[in-house]
């Protein structure tokens, strides 16, 4: 099954159960507050489509994002930018409340605006070339899109406060080492890799994979006992759904699941 939609800078494409968010704003993906508009459009959309069962949001084989349009950004005001930040920051949180598992495809940069949407997506396919960063600070001013709140809990305090106070860019190499993406592949692979992953999650149990992503999400903002009770409710639903029927039987047969989604 395929269907396309398509705005001026961003179009979303399903093809057999996973979805492509593609970043079209050439040369360098600069989001400006229409393709944040766009964004959060095409993210919506693929929220509600129960054709979907993973998305790939991708810049492109040349580069991701590198990061907000500062030439739109350095004319505004405090009073523009109270406004500009809230639909910047709903732009981007409407990608991270994607029900389904979202997998950000990293070519090329991935900077400022561009590394804070990667964060958005629950896992990341760089580049062997790719560059990220959060680089705001060299234009005296911070992170706006979710990278003081959504580093840190990816990769932990002290390491998102170096690349947050320093600027400095990392490679795909270390951008592994410290947990800020899960896989390096070939520049020429990193779509392909993304999608052959999201085609695997897009085959699994629909309603746990949610389940779970949202047990994950949710219980990193309330304490242990909170979340514990959470998981609790969540995984007992579970056994309502006709995929843990099946899950559980191909076990006990020991042959491979083909789960349905329901």
């Amino acid at each position: 099954m395929r269907g396309t939609s398509m705005a001026e800078f961003v179009s979303l494409e399903v093809v057999d159960g996973v979805a492509t968010l593609l970043l079209q704003r050439p040369p360098m993906n600069a989001l400006n507050r229409q393709m944040q508009a766009e964004i959060r459009d095409a993210a919506c959309e693929v929220a509600g489509r129960r054709d979907v069962g993973a998305v790939v949001v991708y810049g492109g084989p040349k580069v991701f994002a590198a990061g907000a349009d500062i030439k739109e950004m350095s004319g505004m005001t405090y009073q523009d930018m109270l406004h500009a930040s809230t639909d910047l920051q709903d732009a981007f949180t409407s990608v991270a409340r994607i029900p389904q598992p979202t997998i950000a495809a990293i070519t090329g940069y991935a900077l400022g605006g561009g590394c804070e949407l990667a964060l958005c997506c629950d896992l990341r396919v760089c580049a062997e070339d790719a560059r990220l960063g959060q680089p705001e600070i060299l234009l005296g001013i911070i992170p706006g899109a979710g990278g003081t709140q959504r580093l840190p809990r990816l990769i932990g305090a002290s390491r998102a406060k170096d690349l947050i106070l320093t600027g400095r860019q990392v490679g795909a190499a270390e951008a592994a080492g410290m947990g800020l993406v899960n896989t390096v592949v070939p520049a020429e692979d990193t779509y392909q890799a993304a999608l052959e992953l999201a085609q695997r999650l897009a085959r699994g149990p629909a309603l746990a994979l949610r389940a779970a992503k949202e047990a994950v999400d949710r219980g990193l903002d309330v304490d242990l006992a909170s979340g514990l009770d959470l998981e609790r409710v969540r995984f007992a639903a579970l056994f309502a759904t006709d995929d843990q029927g099946i899950g559980m039987q191909a076990f006990i047969e020991k042959r491979p699941p083909e789960f349905t989604g329901s």
